[in-house]
């Protein structure tokens, strides 16, 4: 089967249940014949590895960690997504630019002007296909957390205020681009949510 390759980003609050589905959207993938790479942010190579275990644990300004965030991104793109993607292959990933805009601007306040001048410069040719949002309260986002029982990272130990503006910024880029977002009701059950996922997935062959 020949199919066009895609790029495919996972969104959403911490707990939302996004990691939960990825690696089986990833064999899911990859059952239809695709070749399937599955990558993250911040991260995704060894110096955005890095990177991230300082923007998760590290005290930092708000504009330095958006630079950083797009500093990650910027080696994330040149050396696993856009050779990816030029191979031919669908590339899934577990967050991206829109992260940028809830996270660093709907949930500390950077500009969002400054977020899609930093974006259309560094990967203005480069935009999803498509975006998975998972949406829940927070007070689910914050059961499952704390029952998870690891160290929390400084996004998720924020107060509540923060991850508010969090999800409010993600359903309005859902709002913005409906062409492209496709809401998941996190709180379904898991196996409800994969025949979602299923059904929005086969739209792309």
């Amino acid at each position: 089967m020949s199919v066009l390759p895609r790029f495919i980003t996972l969104e959403g609050i911490d707990g939302a249940g996004k990691s939960t589905h990825l690696d089986w959207l990833a064999e899911t993938l990859r059952q239809r014949g695709v070749n399937v790479v599955v990558t993250r942010e911040p991260g995704g190579t060894a110096l955005g590895e890095q990177w991230r275990e300082q923007l998760l644990h590290e005290t930092m300004s708000r504009e330095t960690q958006t630079l950083l965030m797009f500093a990650a991104r910027s080696e994330h793109l040149a050396q696993v997504i856009r050779p990816a993607l030029a191979r031919g292959d669908w590339v899934l990933c577990d967050r991206f630019t829109d992260a940028t805009y809830a996270y660093q601007g709907g949930g500390h306040g950077v500009s969002k002007d400054t977020i899609t001048h930093l974006a259309h410069w560094l990967h203005g040719d480069c935009m999803p296909d498509l975006t998975l949002l998972f949406d829940v309260p927070l007070e689910i986002s914050q059961k499952r957390l704390q029952a998870d029982g690891r160290e929390l990272d400084r996004f998720e130990r924020e107060p509540d205020g923060f991850m508010q503006r969090v999800r409010d910024a993600y359903l309005e880029l859902a709002r913005q681009a409906p062409q492209r977002y496709r809401v998941i009701d996190g709180r379904k059950s898991i196996d409800a949510i994969r025949d979602a996922l299923c059904s929005i997935v086969n739209t792309l062959f």
